[in-house]
């Protein structure tokens, strides 16, 4: 007959009188990556369900299939209102990337180099539209832009979405900034290096990784927005997320599952892409003298 006694924050297993109990550890590596899978289905299973979706030769969001057809696939890409969304998505979130990595990026300098009792200050106002209601930001720019005639413009829309752009890029940046040796910035200057120099072959090639994951995140941010679009832009700068909100309301066809594939693949391309071009940076820096 076999008993179990504690030992040593675990279960001993053995015999009455035993002497060499073997110990008992609950498994927990197994249950934790148990948790891990479960919660990856509970994310990803909506987002799978849209995929076969957009495969449908039916026309109406149905499950089983009807058939398997590319009629909703050639209907986007054919041309037609969801080209140009596409069109309008890509062009803003462009400009509104490249702007908010420069605003970003000089920010972090600003904060890192000027640690005065209002930097706390000025941080959190450059963090806040990550933190405001986007509903918010959007009433504001309206009201904003709206007497400086930038409504219904892609100037206008470029310009709010930098705004909430911004802080994805502030973050990552800082962050690497403050990881960063002073040391390396002395060593240059000791060897004759100017200002300028020290930041461009030392600062800036140390936190390309951090401005590249923040342009990530401030595309992404850019590119998701609806309900900016909603109230700045006008009826030729529809965004790809507004146009499908507008079919959300008048008609849901498999076109919007099409549409939604077709993001999915693109943020997650984009995504891989960004770590590869990381890890590769990372292996090119660490193999620096």
């Amino acid at each position: 007959m076999y008993y179990a006694a504690p030992r040593g924050g675990c279960f001993a297993l053995g015999r009455p009188g035993d002497e060499t109990m073997k110990p008992f550890k609950f498994p927990w590596k197994p249950l934790y990556w148990f948790l891990c899978a479960c919660v990856l289905v509970f994310l990803l299973a909506p987002i799978a369900a849209i995929i076969p979706l957009s495969f449908s030769s039916g026309s109406f969001l149905t499950y089983p299939l009807p058939g398997l057809s590319l009629r909703w696939y050639h209907e986007v890409l054919g041309g037609g209102k969801w080209l140009s969304a596409l069109g309008n998505s890509l062009f803003v979130g462009v400009f509104a990337t490249i702007f908010s990595v420069l605003l970003g990026t000089l920010a972090s300098l600003g904060l890192m180099r000027h640690k005065a009792w209002w930097s706390e200050t000025v941080k959190m106002i450059a963090l806040s539209p990550m933190i405001v209601p986007v509903i918010l930001i959007a009433v504001a720019s309206y009201f904003f832009l709206a007497p400086l005639s930038l409504t219904s413009t892609y100037l206008g829309l470029i310009i709010a979405h930098t705004v909430i752009a911004v802080p994805f890029v502030v973050v990552p940046v800082l962050t690497a900034l403050e990881l960063l040796d002073p040391n390396l910035a002395r060593a240059a200057a000791a060897c004759g290096a100017v200002p300028r120099v020290t930041f461009m072959r030392v600062t800036l090639p140390s936190i390309m990784p951090a401005m590249a994951s923040g342009a990530l995140f401030a595309f992404a941010a850019s590119f998701d927005d609806v309900v900016i679009a909603l109230l700045i832009a006008g009826p030729d700068q529809r965004t790809l997320p507004r146009e499908m909100f507008s079919g959300l309301r008048d008609s849901m066809t498999p076109a919007l599952t099409a549409v939604a594939t077709i993001m999915i693949v693109f943020s997650t391309t984009l995504f891989l892409l960004m770590q590869t071009l990381q890890r590769r940076t990372r292996k090119a820096t660490a193999k620096l003298p």
